[in-house]
């Protein structure tokens, strides 16, 4: 889903950073730019202006730090879908929308840096890896969350709905990475709302 809002003014705000902070901003910047196998560490430790040596006092590993920034970034979307929670208590079809509408925003920077799930998964092959288990249970937590909300409503299949929401949300973050379709934001929501009338999902009450 979407990744973490863009940083401004990355170059005087890093230098502000604990050694950890400053470490993971740097392995964001270069997980997303070429990829979380392409980058050594010592090219994030140089990207963070520290060296190795301090690199692996808060990291043990390099896989340690990739599965370190996939549950911030994850962290990212349970606070959107807390936020749609208690912003619409009782109201299942809200909250949906709400979640939508968080993917929507976020698509600009799905465009310009990418999906950190999706450019990750191709380069964790091994379904056993720490990071990969992270992102599916990432993604098996968001569908059983997007369900309750949509049984909240009052979806007839409210299973069916959120697989549907959910294929239609994660295809809106490709197609904004890969430039494929316009008005994606647009798009999704719009979708959305189909999805949900046609499970007869309703406002809260």
């Amino acid at each position: 889903m979407a990744s973490s809002p863009p940083r401004p003014g990355r170059d005087t705000r890093v230098a502000r950073l604990p050694p950890r902070e400053r470490i993971l901003d740097a392995a964001e910047e270069l997980f997303l730019r070429e990829g979380i196998r392409a980058v050594g560490v010592q090219a994030i430790a140089e990207q963070a202006k520290t060296t190795k040596m301090a690199l692996y006092r808060h990291f043990a590993t390099k896989d340690a730090l990739i599965e370190e920034w996939l549950r911030i970034v994850a962290a990212g979307y349970a606070a959107a879908f807390d936020g749609a929670e208690t912003g619409h208590p009782g109201d299942g079809r809200a909250q949906v929308l709400a979640v939508a509408r968080f993917i929507a925003d976020g698509l600009p920077d799905i465009a310009r840096r990418g999906c950190p799930f999706v450019n990750s998964i191709a380069g964790l092959p091994d379904r056993g890896h720490p990071a990969r288990r992270l992102i599916e249970e990432h993604k098996a937590t968001q569908l059983r969350r997007l369900t309750d909300m949509c049984r909240s409503a009052g979806a007839r299949t409210p299973e069916g709905a959120a697989a549907e929401i959910t294929f239609l949300m994660e295809g809106a973050q490709v197609s904004a990475q890969n430039g494929s379709v316009d008005r994606v934001g647009e798009r999704l929501l719009t979708a959305v709302e189909a999805v949900l009338a046609r499970a007869g999902a309703v406002g809260g009450r």
